[in-house]
């Protein structure tokens, strides 16, 4: 494939060098960004060269205010969890509200080895989970009350989970498990209603069970005037990338245009899943 290199002057300063595809996999979960790398942010470039995977950094803070935390949450929960699995909402009575953030995150920690202690029992496999837990604060206190939303691992019914929301006999507060259910964008809902409009703070963590994102980089793979045409071309991008990515399933293909660098395309995609009796 020959390599169409622009020398195409950005406001004097950047030259677009070439494309990358960056793919990240989460379990059988994939995205895919194909970015435009210019002479700023990259002075030297091999090319056709694969990067080794590597581990997706995490986000530094635990805040769900910053974009890449939004969608770092995203590749966990579609990676690691799916149709069945479990999100419980779980607040507090006035008698059993938490005073600090610490509290709280104590008393929900206490809950999940709860949780843990019974599957166990039980002879499940051990919890998955993604914890958020969001609260406004003032001087004079909690202005948002305090409470937790956690994606968990299908096993103990509903009813159990919620009945271990509790202290000495008594319910520490309303509770509500319900069964998730997914369509083609996977958890994209659950996740943009978890980290939606942060009036206060959403502070979030994980087990250490949860498959984590790879990443993997690609350059030189695309033409520059292909990715262009592509990305102003609904119905010929899906056939295109059916074609390039033919193992798996595209549900989404986003194409966004900045003045400073050019066409970004995004995907999102499933692996299918291997028909019954075919070992290879």
């Amino acid at each position: 494939m020959g390599i169409n290199v622009s020398t195409k002057l950005r406001q004097g300063i950047e030259i677009m060098l070439f494309y990358r595809e960056k793919k990240i996999d989460t379990g059988s979960y994939r995205e895919v960004d194909i970015i435009p790398r210019t002479s700023a942010a990259e002075e030297v470039a091999k090319r056709g060269t694969r990067s080794k995977k590597k581990k997706v950094s995490r986000p530094q803070q635990q805040s769900l205010n910053e974009k890449n935390s939004k969608r770092y949450l995203l590749e966990l929960a579609n990676g690691n969890f799916g149709e069945g699995d479990l999100h419980v909402t779980c607040t507090y009575s006035d008698e059993f509200l938490p005073k600090t953030v610490k509290d709280a995150e104590r008393e929900i920690n206490n809950y999940l080895r709860r949780i843990s202690y019974r599957r166990k029992k039980l002879g499940l496999d051990p919890l998955k989970y993604i914890l958020v837990t969001e609260y406004k604060l003032s001087d004079e206190g909690f202005t948002k009350r305090i409470h937790h939303h956690i994606i968990m691992s299908a096993g103990l019914n509903r009813d159990e989970v919620e009945s271990i929301w509790s202290k000495r006999g008594q319910m520490l507060g309303f509770v509500n498990a319900d069964r998730i259910q997914t369509g083609k964008d996977g958890l994209e809902a659950l996740t943009r209603y978890l980290t939606k409009d942060p009036q206060g703070r959403k502070r979030w963590t994980s087990s250490r069970n949860l498959v984590r994102p790879v990443e993997r980089t690609n350059d030189y793979k695309y033409r520059i005037s292909k990715i262009e045409s592509l990305a102003k071309q609904v119905d010929k991008s899906w056939q295109y990338f059916d074609e390039k990515y033919p193992k798996y399933e595209i549900t989404k293909i986003e194409s966004v245009f900045y003045e400073d660098t050019g066409w970004h395309i995004y995907l999102r995609m499933w692996k299918k899943e291997k028909p019954r009796g075919d070992i290879n």
